[in-house]
């Protein structure tokens, strides 16, 4: 055999060999994702709309490639169809959705970061995941960057808001322990213009979710020029920020999230339960009209409180602003039940929770909490029936989801209020 036969023997063989480990990690990373996804069907196997399953799987997303030390290998994440409006949807922890382009490093080292990987582990940490040619990426090149990052941010966090008007803002905290003795919380506001497009607008620390801390955040907007108090404010329920919105935007209406309610209601019960406390959750939001909300809530209320006093007094609490969005455009609800725009976003990032040495400064922590959050917000999407915000702005009513109008024709005594 010749040299140039045996170098195509090796050549051929090398390839058949990374070809094979290809395919093996291919099956391997289908089966964990279809895991993941049978783990998100038993959750949601008890609820039903209609005597049909709730949550079901719904096909697949577009084929995409994942850069790994093999090469690129092929995935097909699963979708899921939700019947229940809760706007359910399967997010992989292996393929997050916000790593799409996984060459992208402006998504990937935020995304390590928040993790907790330290700067000198990440080059081969980022080896590891998208191949060799990443290769020159030092600690030094990655501190650079990061450094590059939080100049971004302080000049994004001194930005003139005063051109646009916001409808809606949505608010959240999101805990992080960055040093050995303290324990950092993000207090991040996204906000929806006139026009339907959603931004982020604030990514500041704070002690906790206290009142001062949300108002430090609400004054620091003001001082950007955000100084016409948005229409709806979207929250997690924690009692410093509806203080805070209460003193700085008064006329602001308050909308509780339902997806941070319902986790916090599900807990105060035993697990066996939680279906049946759940569905009657459900009812409750996702009723046509308010009238027909408070009775489900009632009902619920009523059905649980013997055994479950602290869940149902967990429910009641916040009664009046878990209603809210029934005064809001239809098209709207979807968007102004829930945090989704915030809670996605850090969905597959769960920040630091064990403290740990080293693990970087606030400002740093900042720095890519909101990088993280600005590649998201490239993707967003405006609000379905974004044209309505119009109505909102100038202050037309709505009832149960739709635009009251004012009869004035005449011969009327006096200006009768109809729906349309």
């Amino acid at each position: 055999m010749t040299d140039s036969n045996v170098v195509e023997l090796k050549s051929a063989t090398g390839d058949a060999l990374g070809e094979l480990l290809k395919e093996g990690a291919r099956k391997l990373l289908a089966q964990a994702v279809e895991a993941e996804l049978a783990e998100l069907l038993a959750q949601h196997a008890g609820e039903t709309v209609e005597g049909k399953q709730a949550v079901v799987r719904n096909g697949y997303l577009p084929e995409r490639k994942i850069q790994t030390g093999l090469g690129e290998v092929p995935v097909k994440v699963p979708k899921v169809r939700d019947r229940s409006g809760q706007g359910i949807k399967f997010n992989s922890r292996l393929i997050p959705p916000y790593l799409k382009r996984t060459k992208n490093l402006g998504e990937f080292i935020p995304w390590l970061y928040l993790k907790g990987i330290s700067t000198g582990d990440m080059q081969s940490t980022l080896e590891s995941l998208l191949g060799e040619g990443v290769g020159g990426l030092s600690s030094g090149t990655i501190s650079r960057l990061k450094q590059g990052w939080e100049a971004d941010h302080e000049r994004w966090r001194k930005r003139d808001l005063s051109r646009r008007r916001y409808v809606y803002v949505w608010a959240d905290g999101v805990y992080s322990n960055v040093r050995m003795d303290d324990r950092l919380c993000l207090l991040v506001i996204v906000g929806s213009d006139d026009t339907g497009r959603k931004e982020v607008l604030a990514v500041m620390d704070g002690y906790r979710e206290s009142e001062a801390s949300w108002l430090e955040v609400l004054e620091q907007l003001e001082s950007q020029g955000m100084t016409i108090a948005p229409k709806l404010a979207i929250g997690d329920g924690a009692l410093g920020l509806w203080k805070a919105v209460a003193q700085k935007w008064p006329q602001t209406a308050q909308q509780c999230c339902w997806v941070h309610k319902t986790a916090n209601v599900l807990n105060k019960v035993p697990k066996a339960v939680q279906p049946k406390v759940k569905e009657a959750l459900h009812d409750i939001w996702m009723a046509e009209t308010q009238e027909a909300a408070h009775k489900a809530f009632d009902s619920c209320v009523k059905r649980f409180e013997g055994k479950y006093a602290k869940a149902m007094e967990c429910l009641v609490k916040d009664k009046d602003s878990m209603l809210s969005f029934y005064d809001f455009p239809a098209e709207h609800w979807q968007h102004i039940r829930t945090t989704n725009p915030i809670e996605s976003v850090f969905a597959t990032v769960r920040l630091r929770t064990t403290k740990t040495k080293n693990c970087g400064s606030r400002k740093t922590t900042l720095a890519m909490a909101w990088k993280l959050m600005e590649n998201a917000q490239r993707r967003w999407r405006r609000l379905r029936g974004y044209k309505l915000l119009a109505d909102v702005v100038q202050g037309v009513e709505f009832k149960d989801g739709e635009r009251l109008e004012m009869d004035r024709s005449p011969g009327t005594a006096e200006s009768a209020v109809h729906q349309i």
